[in-house]
């Protein structure tokens, strides 16, 4: 059962485990108003049995049953779980990832400061009118004939791979609309790795003035000329075609420079009035541009653009670097949702799919636990260490049982391929109208 994790991973003698004991979980269900009876399904036992499911790569509930050789239904196991509050979960999750992220320390600074991760993806889920109307569907399919989608962003402590926090959205929502609800979680110093979504005036202004720092990729629609002296658009002027939109500073080197950008002249469209008043009329920012080497390379020249100034502490070479490193971010997107099978959920409600969304995540760092001691025992990166194998560890993991050596992934240097299916998929149209409306194939 599940609720031997905790004993499996007492081992490391962390404080992690606690958060996922008996004794704390009636605690938490006690402080939010919750009144159980002494049913066979109490909350301990719904929650133990939720996170097995989870570990397991989001098994069916019968599956489920047969694996731990339980004699309740599928229907008692599904009421039960629907009667937990969505609070109990967010609260174990906040709980745990407070937990490991102290337990992380300073771990891997990046000249000196705490590195996150920024990034969006989504999922899938079942066609109920419920989560239609909550989450949306791809435009490209008729009603009816497609599964509803959401929008998922996540923030990643970037030296370790912990999640630290999500926010849920319908499927047509921006990463920035909620990116600075995320920045709460960020201290003075620290440094968000994102890619092109995030890489706005207005972000940047929100990480300046919480006295943050950001390393983005350039939007491709936006103008960049690294010649000194040059000529720009500035707001509430006349705009040439061809003219980038910010003002020229100095230079700081080869394709590196300071620039001052300028507040757009409308507002976002999840951005109330006060909030964009608030921000400054400009910022001074510095871009910069390096080659990638390598053949099977999909772009051969990244321009980046930050609030890191000081070209002595922050080299353009170090910049490039960490900012190569951004790619873990989709490494911990496939974790989640290939190697433990998030992508596609399972719940027909919305509470369903939030409670689903916080058994996964706190399963997911507790994996990555694994992987940070692993690391420590075997003196190598985390980010080397099999996901795969820690994940495979703790699902068959005996009570008490000594961790063994995990695999540590060989670094494998210019390794691109194209983003192809090899097997084809089986030769049937496409669903262009609901099923219910189907003629009948037989009388």
């Amino acid at each position: 059962m599940a609720s031997t994790i905790s004993e499996i991973l007492n081992q490391f003698k962390s404080d992690v485990c606690k958060i996922i004991k008996r004794e704390t979980i009636e605690q938490t269900c006690r402080s939010l108003g919750y009144v159980w009876r002494n049913r066979s399904l109490p909350p301990t036992e719904t929650v133990y049995r939720f996170l097995y499911q989870i570990l397991h790569g989001n098994v069916s509930i019968s599956n489920m049953r047969r694996m731990i050789g339980s004699d309740c239904t599928s229907e008692a196991y599904c009421k039960a779980r629907s009667r937990l509050p969505i609070e109990l979960f967010e609260q174990l999750n906040q709980c745990a990832c407070a937990k490991m992220l102290d337990e992380s320390g300073g771990h891997d600074l990046w000249n000196g400061h705490r590195t996150w991760a920024m990034d969006g993806s989504g999922f899938s889920m079942p066609d109920t009118p419920e989560l239609q109307n909550k989450f949306g569907q791809p435009g490209n399919q008729a009603q009816g004939c497609g599964f509803p989608g959401a929008h998922l962003l996540c923030l990643f402590h970037h030296s370790t791979g912990l999640l630290l926090h999500m926010e849920l959205a319908p499927l047509r929502t921006h990463d920035q609309a909620h990116a600075s609800r995320l920045h709460s979680i960020m201290k003075e110093g620290d440094i968000l790795l994102g890619d092109r979504g995030f890489a706005s005036f207005v972000h940047l202004a929100l990480l300046s003035k919480g006295k943050m720092h950001g390393v983005f990729r350039v939007h491709q629609k936006q103008i960049v000329n690294f010649r000194p002296g040059r000529r720009c658009n500035i707001a509430n002027k006349v705009h040439l075609k061809g003219r980038p939109r910010s003002r020229w500073i100095c230079s700081l080197g080869t394709k590196d420079q300071l620039v001052e950008y300028f507040k757009p002249t409308s507002k976002p469209k999840w951005m109330d009035d006060e909030a964009y008043s608030a921000l400054p009329v400009s910022l001074v920012v510095r871009e910069m541009s390096y080659k990638i080497l390598g053949q099977n390379k999909r772009t051969k020249v990244i321009t980046l653009v930050t609030t890191l100034l000081d070209p002595e502490r922050y080299s353009a070479s170090s910049l490039a670097k960490l900012y190569e490193s951004r790619w873990q971010v989709e490494t911990n997107f496939r974790h989640l949702k290939i190697a433990m099978a998030m992508d596609v959920l399972h719940c027909k409600t919305v509470k369903g799919i939030c409670k689903e969304l916080h058994a996964f995540i706190l399963i997911y760092n507790l994996v990555r636990l694994v992987m940070l001691k692993s690391a420590k025992q075997q003196k190598a990166s985390v980010h080397k260490i099999s996901f795969l194998d820690a994940l495979t560890w703790l699902r068959f993991a005996k009570t008490y049982t000594n961790m063994p050596t995990l695999k540590v992934n060989p670094r494998r240097l210019n390794r691109c391929y194209p983003r192809t299916r090899k097997r084809r998929p089986k030769n049937f149209p496409l669903m262009n109208s609901p099923r219910s409306i189907f003629p009948k194939p037989f009388p």
